[in-house]
């Protein structure tokens, strides 16, 4: 039980600003697993706010209070006996620790509810392509996707409920920012008006069989354009910066995404890959230089063509190569993020730029799709990871899987017969390098927010990511809310590296990839050092980032 005294530890000496609580006996919680699964039910209760007329309260006291009463669950999760436990049960104990660390985070850094205006989005009409939405979401928000379509009259009644609390939402929005983070609040305001466009367009597509939905979702607009201008209003007193420093960064990797990493192991290892990505496109462009460069479709019956031809090849190259075990899910999985042509002059968005060269790069990364389809068909057997983590601690594994899968592919011989689409790989690799270290920078307060737009335009070739693009303005955006995404492909990819490396090691060498696939799926979508504990009996990645 000596580590967990030494968390304890931890917990109690991170919470300064907090009265020391009197003295008292050691909790005990409990000596076996099936106590630790209904403590996670409870602890999940506690972690969402209270809500009052439909809304959550975020309100000063209401976050205060939750604050302190975190101290007693974390010292309930210490209590626990784990002695015996299987190595799947105590990492299910550290996947409970990391979400306690991350609601500690949120309130001791990045309050978001007082901080950050786009964190009051009440309409996510789009998909995510991760476990659950990226970044600090608002409890109760309306996320479209959830709902079968075409919608029943109850869910569009349900919707029209929700559409209908938005005043409130941000009239309790107005009480709660107070922050002087400059970049938030100006990007924030942003969010709030595209909001009010989708607001717009959802009506249009629901009026004529839900009249009442579509009035409801123009109010909705109404409020959001409103609060957007209030937001615009404020934000031009603002000062001060938006990240949250290097050492609380390093923290949030180590405490709740469980990396063994500080910000500046990060920044050599982000710098790294950068410099091998350009430098591995000049030898493929080297090699290529006497081939037809990649051109772009520009009609929807060669795009089309494209889209199926790429398909059809990744579907047969899992199979035939062994790469996992395919399921009947899984290419329909695929099939249904097939996008249609859309006709354009100018530059695109980064990865419709480069999609639209060669579909194969992003159809390795789509590899997202059948693990969410997976999570539906498969639900782990585990209650604790059958539901997502929260403060999105899953991002390593999952947008590093996805990063991997480009390059493992491509090593594993999908490219012979694309020698161009290399070229791809090694662009979008050297993207997510460039756009992950300006998040980087952000947080280290070496950056602001356009600086860290022009850096990451600056380093990624044939001037896909213009500073002013959509793409990179989104994402920088969102890397400063949501501290440790940015670099998570990234830093994902070479955790799995390592995995690879350690798992193949203790098979003397005999790697098989469907079985590391399965396995590595089976596992769950958890930080990457608890999957290296898991997969290879091997605890070290996990106590470098706890310090044990």
């Amino acid at each position: 039980m000596l580590s967990r005294i030494l968390i304890a530890a931890l917990i109690v000496g991170t919470l300064s600003n907090c009265a020391e609580p009197p003295k008292q006996e050691p909790i005990v919680s409990g000596s076996t697993y099936e106590e630790l699964i209904t403590f996670f039910k409870d602890w999940r209760e506690f972690e969402s706010p209270e809500f009052k007329d439909g809304v959550p309260d975020y309100s000063k006291g209401a976050m205060e209070k939750q604050f302190s009463d975190l101290r007693t669950w974390q010292q309930r999760l210490n209590g626990f006996d784990t002695a015996g436990w299987s190595i799947k049960e105590q990492i299910d104990w550290y996947l409970i620790l990391a979400e306690m660390n991350g609601l500690e985070f949120r309130h001791r850094v990045t309050h978001p509810w007082s901080s950050d205006p786009a964190f009051y989005v009440w309409f996510y009409p789009y998909p995510t392509d991760v476990p659950s939405r990226e970044g600090p979401v608002i409890h109760g928000a309306v996320e479209l996707p959830k709902y079968n379509q075409p919608l029943s009259k109850e869910d569009a009644a349900e919707i029209t409920t929700k559409f209908g609390q938005i005043n409130n939402v941000y009239e309790e929005a107005k009480r709660n920012l107070n922050s002087n983070a400059k970049d938030l609040w100006i990007l924030g305001t942003r969010s709030i008006r595209e909001q009010g466009d989708e607001f717009e367009k959802f009506a249009n597509e629901v009026r004529d069989t839900y009249p009442d939905l579509a009035d409801a979702s123009i109010k909705a607009k109404e409020a959001s354009d409103e609060f957007a201008k209030w937001l615009e209003e404020q934000s031009a007193s603002k000062t001060g910066t938006s990240g949250v420093g290097k050492e609380n960064y390093s923290w949030n990797l180590k405490k709740v995404h469980l990396i063994p990493y500080s910000w500046e192991d990060e920044e050599t290892l982000m710098q790294r890959e950068l410099h091998r990505a350009h430098a591995s496109l000049a030898f493929e462009e080297h090699q290529n230089r006497k081939l037809p460069k990649l051109e772009k479709a520009n009609n929807a019956k060669q795009f089309d063509r494209m889209l199926e031809d790429a398909h059809q090849e990744l579907m047969r190259f899992y199979r035939e190569q062994d790469i996992i075990t395919m399921k009947d899910y899984m290419e329909p999985a695929m099939r249904e993020q097939i996008m249609e042509f859309v006709p354009f002059d100018g530059i695109r968005g980064f990865f419709h730029e480069i999609h639209y060269r060669d579909p194969m790069p992003l159809n390795c990364h789509f590899f997202h799709w059948i693990e969410l389809a997976r999570i539906r068909e498969e639900p782990n057997d585990s209650p604790i990871r059958r539901v997502p983590s929260l403060y999105n601690i899953f991002d390593a594994r999952s947008e590093g899987l996805a990063t991997a899968m480009e390059e493992l592919m491509m090593n594993a011989g999908l490219y012979k017969n694309r020698p161009r689409g290399r070229e791809l790989v090694y662009i979008m690799l050297a993207q997510r390098a460039a756009r992950g270290l300006g998040g980087l920078y952000q947080h280290g307060l070496e950056m602001n927010f356009d600086e860290a737009t022009k850096y990451a335009s600056k380093w990624v070739p044939w001037g896909l990511l213009p500073a002013d693009g959509g793409t990179i303005q989104h994402e920088e955006h969102f890397y400063l809310q949501q501290p440790a995404y940015g670099t998570s492909y990234v830093i994902g990819k070479i955790q799995i590296d390592q995995l690879i490396a350690e798992y193949t090691r203790q098979r003397n060498g005999n790697f098989n990839m469907k079985e590391f696939m399965d396995e590595f799926s089976r596992v769950g979508e958890l930080p990457i050092s608890l999957v290296y504990w898991q997969m290879t009996g091997d605890k070290s990645m996990l106590n470098a980032a706890l310090d044990q």
